[in-house]
C-alpha cells in the first residue's frame, strides 16, 4: 500500500504532454495561443479633388450614375445582363440629355453597331429599340452617307452570321435604318437583294415560322417600293402619289444612277412566286385566314407587283421594255396567280377575311393591269379582271363600308383610261358607269376623289393616241356628268383640303384650254358665284367665299379659268369685283384679278357696260386707311387708281368713253362722304379717271360742268380742312388731291366760274371763310409750283390770273374779297353767333393781303 502511494507520486512529478482544460458551458473558447493576428489598422488618407463622385461632376449620368462612356464600355461586358443595362442606361441619358447624341453621335453609333451581331436576343431587341426610339430620329438631318457607311458594314456581317436568329434580326435592323435613311437601299441595292435572295431561297423558313417570315417581306416590300418607277412620276397625277399606292412614298428621283439590274430583280422573282405558291393551298383551303399567313401573302404579292411595276415603268437605261425575254419569264411566272385568281375560299367566311381576300385580289389585279401596259397577257384572264374591277367599283366584292373600300379599291382607278382602248364597247359602258358612280359618291376631300380627277384629266385630255379608239358618243353623256360635278366639289371642299381645290381647279382650267364642251364649261359660273364672294342686299355685307382662304397659288389658277369662259356673267363679275375689294387681298393677286378682266373684255367675253362698272367699282368702294394708319394702304390704292385708268383708255375713244361714264363718275362722287381722308381719297381717284379721259379743252357736258361746279368747291374745303400742310409748307399729299381739280378748272373756265360762284356764296359765313380764301391760295400755289399748269411753261401763277381776269370769274372774286372786307369790319357786331378770334383774325387778314397781291387789285 506504501509502495503503492510512492509510485504514484513519481508518476505525478513527471511531465503531462496534454493538459486537459475543463471549459464551461456557453463560455467562448479562447483564440490558440499559436494564432497570427491579421488585424490592420491604419488611420484614413484624405486627398481633396480624388473622390469618384467629383470625377463626374457637370456629366450626365444615368440612373444609376455611371456616365456615356463607362455605359459605352460596359456594352461589350461578357455578361449579357451588363450589356443589357448599359443600353437602357444610355437610352436614359440620351432622353435627359439630348445635347449628348448630338456631340457624340457619330462614336456612340460605331460602339452601339457591334451589338447587332450579339448572341443575346434581349440585347438586341434592347438595341433595336434603342435605334428606332431614340438614335434615329434625332440623327435624321445629320450627314446621311457617313452614318449609313458606319451602320451597314455591320448589317452585312449581322447578315452572314452563323447564328440564324442572329441574321434574321440582321434584316429587322436594315428595315428600320432604311425607314430613316432610304438612300441605305440605293447606295447598296444589289447587294441587298442578294442577301434577301439568300435567305429566302435555302428554305430556311416554313410555315410554321410565319411570324419571323412576315418580318422579312415586310422589310423587302418596303425596299422594292423604292425603285425608280417613271410611270409615276411622269404621269399626269393630280394627287400625291404617297396616297396612289402604298409603299411609294419616296421614289429615286435619278432612275438611271439607281445600282439596280434586272439582272437580280428577275433572280429575286421566282423566289418570291415560289414563295407565294407555297401558301396558296393554305390560302385556299384554311377555313380563315389567319393573320400571319395574309401578312406573308400581302407582302410577297407587293413584292412581286413592285418588282413587275419596275420592269414596266422603270427607267429605260436599267431595264429595257423591249426584252422579250423579260415579258415572256414574267408571264410564266405570274400565269399560275392569274389562273387562280380570284383567290376566294370554298368556304363561308366572315366579313373580315372577306376585307383580306379583297386586299389580295386587289394587288393581284394591279400586277394584271400593269403587265398589260408592257406586253398582251393571255386574253382568257382578261374578262375576269374586267369583272372583278367593275364588282369592286361597285362595291359588291368588299365586306366593309365606304372607307375601306375606298382606301384599298383605290389603285384600280389609275388603270382605267388605258382599259378604254383594250376592252369593248359593252365594257367601255360598264367600267365607265362604276367609275362615274365612284367619283359622285366619294368624299370631297377623300384620296379616292384625287385620283379619279387624275383619271377624267386623262380622259378628257389624253396625250396618248388611244383617245382615237374612244368616239365622242361614247364617252359624251359621261363627260357631262363630271363636267358638272366640278363645281360642287369646290363648293364642298371650300377653304378645307387646299390640295383637292387644286385638282380640281388644274381640271377646269384645261377644260378652259382646251374649249372642249363649251357650253358644259360656261355652265359652271353659276355655281362658282359662291366660291368667290356673296353679297347681302339687305345690309351690304360681304361674304368671301373659299378663294380668299386658299393659297396663293391655287388662287392663281382661280384666276385664270375666268379668262377661258366666252361670256363672263355679270353675277360672277360682281363676286370677283367684290374679291378686289377685300382688306385681305394679295396686292399680287388684285392686279392680276384686274388684268385678267382686262384680258376677257378684250377678247370679248365681258360686255362693255360690264366691264365698265367693274372698273369703276374698285375705285369707288375700296376701303382706304390713311397714311398715318398701322393698316395704311393708300399707296396701294394710288397704284390699283393709275391701273383702272390705264384699263379706261385702253377701251377705245376717250371721248366715246367719257361720254358713257361721266355720268356715273360724278354721280358717285356726289355720294361720297369726303370730310375725311378715305373718302377724299375714293374721289380723287374718280377725279383722275375724268381726267384721263377728258382732253384740253373739256369735252364733259353741261350737266356734268354744273355738277363738277357744285361738288368741287366742298371737295376742294375738305382738302384744306383735313389735310394738313407739311413742314415744308408744300403739302405733297394736298397736291395729290387737288391736282384733277386744277386740271379741270384749267380746262373750262364754266367750271372755274360755277366754283368761284360758290365759294363766293360761302365767303358770308364765318365759319368757312377761312377755308375758301385756303381753296383760293391753294390753288394759286399749285400753279406756282407746277410752272403754269398742264405743260403751259407761261410762268408762275399763269393760269390763275388768266382766270381771274376773265370777266364772270373776275366778278366773284372781288365778291369773295368784298364779303372778306365785310366780315372783318363786322365781325364785333354780328349776332350770328360766331365771333373770330385774334389768331382767325390774323390769318384772313394774311389771306386777304395775299389774295389781293395775287390778283393784281
Amino acid at each position: 500500500m506504501v509502495q503503492h502511494k510512492a509510485q504514484l507520486k513519481k508518476q505525478q512529478k513527471r511531465g503531462v504532454d496534454f493538459k486537459k482544460i475543463k471549459r464551461k458551458i456557453g463560455r467562448k473558447l479562447p483564440p490558440p495561443k499559436n494564432t497570427t493576428n491579421t488585424e490592420v489598422k491604419s488611420k484614413a488618407i484624405i486627398l481633396p479633388e480624388q473622390s469618384l463622385a467629383s470625377e463626374k461632376a457637370g456629366l450626365a449620368v444615368s440612373k444609376k450614375g455611371l456616365t456615356l462612356k463607362e455605359l459605352l464600355q460596359q456594352t461589350s461586358h461578357h455578361n449579357a445582363k451588363v450589356r443589357r443595362d448599359a443600353l437602357i442606361g444610355i437610352r436614359d441619358i440620351f432622353l435627359k440629355h439630348p445635347a449628348q447624341l448630338k456631340m457624340h453621335r457619330l462614336s456612340v453609333i460605331e460602339k452601339l453597331r457591334e451589338r447587332m451581331s450579339d448572341e443575346d436576343r434581349i440585347v438586341r431587341e434592347t438595341l433595336y429599340q434603342l435605334l428606332k426610339a431614340v438614335i434615329f430620329p434625332a440623327c435624321k438631318e445629320d450627314n446621311q452617307g457617313t452614318f449609313i457607311s458606319l451602320m451597314m458594314a455591320y448589317v452585312f456581317n449581322a447578315m452572314t452570321h452563323l447564328a440564324f436568329d442572329v441574321r434574321l434580326m440582321a434584316f429587322k435592323f436594315f428595315d428600320l435604318l432604311v425607314q430613316h435613311y432610304p438612300m441605305s437601299f440605293s447606295m447598296y441595292a444589289e447587294k441587298i437583294i442578294q442577301h434577301y435572295q439568300e435567305i429566302l431561297q435555302k428554305n430556311q423558313f416554313n410555315l410554321h415560322d410565319k411570324g419571323k417570315l412576315k418580318s422579312v417581306l415586310a422589310g423587302l416590300a418596303y425596299c422594292l417600293s423604292l425603285l425608280p418607277d417613271v410611270n409615276s412620276s411622269t404621269e399626269n397625277a393630280v394627287a400625291d402619289p404617297r396616297i396612289l399606292h402604298a409603299f411609294e412614298s419616296q421614289l429615286h428621283e435619278d432612275g438611271s444612277a439607281f445600282p439596280v439590274t434586272a439582272k437580280e430583280l428577275m433572280g429575286l422573282l421566282p423566289i418570291l412566286v415560289g414563295g407565294l405558291q407555297d401558301f396558296m393551298p393554305s390560302v385556299q383551303i384554311m377555313p380563315n385566314l389567319e393573320t400571319q399567313s395574309f401578312d406573308c401573302v400581302l407582302s410577297l404579292l407587293k413584292s412581286i407587283h413592285l418588282v413587275v411595276k419596275f420592269f414596266v415603268y422603270g427607267n429605260p437605261k436599267v431595264s429595257p421594255p423591249s426584252n422579250r425575254r423579260d415579258q415572256d419569264v414574267l408571264q410564266m411566272l405570274l400565269k399560275k396567280l392569274f389562273t387562280v385568281f380570284p383567290l376566294n375560299p370554298t368556304h363561308q367566311s366572315s366579313e373580315k377575311e372577306d376585307n383580306r381576300y379583297f386586299i389580295l385580289n386587289v394587288i393581284v389585279s394591279e400586277i394584271f393591269f400593269c403587265l398589260s401596259d408592257w406586253s398582251a397577257p393571255p386574253s382568257v384572264f382578261l374578262e375576269k379582271f374586267l369583272v372583278f374591277l367593275v364588282d369592286a367599283l361597285s362595291e359588291k366584292v368588299c365586306g366593309t363600308g365606304k372607307a375601306f373600300f375606298q382606301k384599298h379599291s383605290l389603285p384600280l382607278i389609275r388603270f382605267i383610261p388605258k382599259l378604254m382602248m383594250q376592252v369593248d364597247d359593252t365594257w367601255k359602258s360598264h367600267i365607265l358607269q362604276a367609275f362615274t358612280e365612284v367619283f359622285k359618291k366619294c368624299d370631297p376631300e377623300s384620296s379616292m376623289k384625287l385620283v379619279c380627277l387624275s383619271a377624267i384629266e386623262e380622259m378628257l385630255f389624253p396625250k396618248n393616241t388611244w383617245a382615237n379608239a374612244t368616239s365622242d358618243s361614247e364617252m359624251l353623256e359621261f363627260k357631262i356628268s363630271w363636267i358638272r360635278e366640278i363645281p360642287l366639289v369646290l363648293s364642298l371642299l371650300g377653304d378645307k383640303n387646299p390640295l383637292s381645290s387644286k385638282a380640281v381647279l388644274r381640271v377646269q382650267l384645261e377644260l378652259g384650254q382646251c374649249g372642249i364642251m363649251k357650253s358644259e364649261f360656261d355652265s359652271m359660273q353659276l355655281s362658282l358665284r359662291e366660291f368667290y364672294s356673296t353679297s347681302h342686299d339687305g345690309d351690304g355685307d360681304i361674304s368671301y367665299g373659299a378663294f380668299m382662304k386658299l393659297p396663293r397659288e391655287i388662287q392663281e389658277v382661280c384666276i385664270s379659268c375666268l379668262y377661258y369662259f366666252s361670256f363672263l356673267d355679270p353675277s360672277l363679275l360682281q363676286s370677283v369685283a367684290a374679291c378686289c375689294l377685300s382688306e385681305d387681298v394679295d396686292p399680287f393677286l388684285l392686279f392680276r384679278l384686274l388684268e385678267v378682266v382686262s384680258c376677257g373684255y378684250r377678247a370679248g367675253h365681258i360686255q362693255i357696260a360690264d366691264y365698265i362698272s367693274f372698273l369703276i367699282t374698285i375705285p369707288s368702294r375700296y376701303t382706304v386707311f390713311p397714311e398715318h394708319s398701322d393698316k395704311s394702304n393708300s399707296g396701294l390704292f394710288r397704284r390699283v387708281t393709275s391701273g383702272v385708268c390705264c384699263c379706261l383708255s385702253q377701251i377705245g375713244d376717250d371721248h366715246l368713253v367719257l361720254k358713257m361714264v361721266e355720268g356715273t363718275l360724278i354721280h358717285q362722287i356726289s355720294n361720297m362722304n369726303t370730310t375725311n381722308e378715305a373718302g377724299l381719297e375714293n374721289a380723287c381717284a374718280l377725279l383722275r379717271m375724268i381726267t384721263r379721259l377728258d382732253s384740253n379743252p373739256t369735252r364733259l357736258s353741261e350737266e356734268s360742268i354744273s355738277k363738277l361746279g357744285n361738288l368741287l368747291p366742298g371737295y376742294l374745303l375738305h382738302v384744306v380742312s383735313n389735310v394738313g400742310e407739311e413742314e415744308d409748307g408744300r403739302s405733297r399729299r394736298r397736291g395729290y388731291y387737288v391736282l384733277p381739280c386744277f386740271v379741270l378748272l384749267s380746262r373750262s373756265e364754266r367750271i372755274v366760274y360755277r366754283v368761284l360762284k360758290v365759294m363766293r356764296t360761302w365767303t358770308c359765313e364765318k365759319p368757312r371763310i377761312i377755308a375758301v380764301v385756303g381753296v383760293l391760295l391753294l390753288m394759286h400755289d399749285e400753279d406756282v409750283r407746277r410752272g403754269g399748269g398742264s405743260g403751259s411753261g407761261s410762268g408762275s401763277g399763269q393760269i390763275f390770273k388768266k382766270i381771274a381776269a376773265a370777266p364772270n370769274c373776275k366778278e366773284e372774286i372781288d365778291g369773295i374779297l368784298h364779303n372778306i372786307i365785310r366780315v372783318m369790319s363786322d365781325d364785333d357786331d354780328d349776332d350770328d353767333g360766331y365771333k373770330l378770334n385774334m389768331e382767325e383774325k390774323h390769318k384772313l387778314q394774311y389771306a386777304y393781303d395775299r389774295l389781293k397781291i395775287i390778283i393784281g387789285g
